[in-house]
């Protein structure tokens, strides 16, 4: 049994490094955006007031608080992301999806939507994605990182 984990683990980590590097190109031609910047836009926009806590963030993330700080702050300088300041806790700050941020990831997500398209389509039917999908959400359910 630790040996077919142990396989499944690397095969799936595997795959999402391949996935990451098929996005990866066009995100970064496309919208000036890597995967991971992507990623994030996505976490801000399920988020309440389309806010969230550095902290919170790499949590989602599966990144360190500090990955995200660096992430951010081109970001921030771009006009894509705002930060603000808790009102009760000056020491607190948010990451905040503004206005520009909303449009970038908009344009993003449809070359998303194409690219992941060309990665599982010529692969399998849809009963199979939707039992890959099945399959994938039960490994994650639980998880901060739960996009869906």
């Amino acid at each position: 049994m630790d040996t077919i984990c142990t396989i499944n683990a690397l095969r799936l980590l595997q795959s999402a490094d391949e996935i990451k590097e098929r996005l990866s190109g066009e995100f970064a031609a496309v919208h000036g955006l890597s995967v991971n910047e992507f990623f994030l836009l996505m976490h801000l926009s399920r988020a309440p007031a389309h806010r969230l806590s550095r902290v919170e963030l790499a949590k989602r993330m599966h990144v360190s608080a500090s990955t995200v700080t660096r992430m951010v702050a081109p970001m921030e300088k771009l006009g894509m992301v705002d930060r603000e300041a808790d009102t009760r806790d000056a020491r607190l700050a948010f990451v905040v999806l503004n206005r520009t941020g909303r449009k970038k990831l908009a344009e993003a997500q449809q070359t998303f939507a194409k690219q992941a398209g060309y990665v599982f389509q010529d692969r399998w039917d849809d009963a199979e994605l939707k039992q890959l999908s099945e399959l994938l959400y039960r490994l994650v359910v639980g998880s901060t990182s739960n996009l869906t």
